[in-house]
């Protein structure tokens, strides 16, 4: 008699950026009963980085769908499972009553187990799931070791020092879960992870985990512990806003999340500067237009005045090499980048991102404009990929399409410098000994003081000034 054997496969939540923890799912293109083959995109996933689709693996029948649209899920959770057809088989009724005892054990066992694990492109199968857990269960164990805060009701605060004796007991290659900002943020208020209790998902050390234990540390400096540690969290209650009438509330995920995760480690890592320079763009002005109507660069190219101005920054950057550089705290080193991955701003329906062009200094203009409207249309259209927003070492955000003037825009974590192109605008302007009306646009350059000095910043900005002032200087500077 021939039987065919099925069996679940589940498909987790793969991690499809560099290091993300979570997706959210936007939405579902099958559903259970569907037939799905090696390769189909089942759903599109949200994470902090892009919106991605995932592809199944292998083929069968959609069996369940583990969570709902709009869900946010854990990277290696089971978000579908699917029913896989066997090999067909022929059953034998003259084995005798001991080996079906024997046979059926050892068949699942051995199946599941090495069960070759499909690769999708792009991520791969996760094998770090089981040291998470163990180093969760490390950092717990340490935690628990140490000196409990609640023992001595007056001194509460005391047993913290004493937190680095148990330190000894963690492993020298075991680190405590937490994500680049937040060590970043104990280190600058002197606190050792290894001492702070975790309350975050799977181990995880949370901002407020390092706040609290700072404030811990902090308490015996003060003469009446009790009363001023109740006098400061008072203050901490009107912080969580008051619902009225008319208010809406939304969940703070995604690229909104990551934005303001990212937008905080920057303003309170690395020291801004920004410089302002007026300029007269008349001449660029002329020139964009002439490539417009001459086709030059491309019947399909779009030729927009933040062409000119990416250039301008390229070949500035090629003059100052030095803007083009990265802070490693760890080793304690400035790294020259050698290629410029050049980042554009972009304002999209799910939030602010910025992918950019890689290499971007090597690209002819002709090369530069077509790499430049490849990006905005791809952003436009929210099929940005997670490797497009990586790697990037400088970055041009362009104000003046909202018709502002000018800001100071807060860099791009892990790059030393960002250009605000603000509005141009027809203003009177001292031209040739006389007052007449010229294109004018304000130019900002935010920079990393602890490795852009400020004769180096304001080079680099007064060469992009004086390049939009004369294009003609692309071709003689570069």
């Amino acid at each position: 008699m021939t039987t065919e054997v099925r069996s679940l496969r589940e498909f987790k939540m793969p991690d499809v950026g560099e290091g993300l923890t979570e997706a959210e799912i936007l939405s579902w293109y099958v559903k259970p009963g569907d037939t799905v083959t090696d390769g189909q995109v089942v759903c599109e996933v949200e994470t902090a980085k892009a919106a991605v689709e995932l592809p199944i693996p292998f083929n069968g029948v959609v069996e369940t769908l583990h969570f709902p649209e709009g869900a946010t899920v854990d990277v290696g959770t089971v978000i579908i499972s699917i029913a896989v057809a066997g090999e067909a088989g022929v059953a034998a009724p003259a084995a005798p009553a001991a080996a079906p005892a024997q046979a059926p054990v050892p068949a699942p066992a051995e199946e599941p187990e090495p069960e070759r694990r499909e690769v999708l492109v792009g991520y791969g199968p996760r094998t770090g799931g089981s040291q998470r857990r163990a180093r969760r269960t490390t950092t717990t164990k340490v935690a628990a070791t140490r000196p409990a805060p609640a023992a001595a009701p007056a001194p509460v605060a005391a047993p913290a020092p004493a937190a680095p004796a148990p330190v000894a007991e963690v492993p020298s290659g075991e680190r405590p879960l937490a994500k680049p900002p937040v060590r970043k943020l104990a280190k600058d208020l002197g606190v050792d992870l290894r001492a702070v209790t975790p309350t975050g998902r799977d181990g995880v050390i949370t901002r407020e985990d390092v706040h609290a234990h700072a404030a811990a540390q902090a308490a015996p400096a003060a003469p009446v512990a009790p009363v001023a540690e109740t006098a400061v969290a008072e203050p901490a209650a009107p912080q969580a806003p008051v619902s009225g009438a008319g208010d809406v509330r939304v969940p703070i995920k995604g690229v909104r999340k990551a934005t303001a995760q990212a937008m905080v480690a920057s303003a309170f890592t690395a020291p801004h500067v920004t410089e302002f320079v007026q300029v007269d763009v008349t001449r660029t002005m002329k020139f964009v237009r002439r490539l417009k109507e001459s086709g030059e660069l491309g019947r399909d190219v779009r030729v927009s005045p933040l062409l000119i101005v990416a250039k301008a920054l390229l070949t500035a950057i090629k003059r100052h090499p030095g803007i083009n550089a990265q802070w490693d705290e760890a080793a304690q080193e400035i790294v020259l980048k050698g290629q410029v991955n050049l980042g554009i701003a972009a304002a999209t329906p799910r939030g602010l991102i910025v992918p950019n062009i890689k290499d971007a200094g090597s690209r002819t203009l002709s090369g530069l404009a077509t790499s430049l409207g490849e990006l905005v249309e791809t952003a436009r259209q929210g099929k940005t990929s997670p490797a497009d927003m990586q790697g990037g070492t400088i970055t041009i955000t362009n104000v003046g399409v909202f018709g502002v003037d000018t800001g100071t825009p807060i860099l791009n974590p892990g790059e030393a410098a960002i250009l605000a192109f603000g509005a141009v605008r027809e203003l009177p302007w001292v031209h040739k000994g006389k007052v007449v009306p010229r294109q004018v646009t304000t130019l900002a350059l935010s920079f990393d003081h602890r490795l852009v000095d400020g004769e180096l910043g304001s080079k680099v900005l007064a060469d992009v000034a004086a390049l939009l002032e004369r294009p003609k200087r692309l071709i003689t500077w570069a």
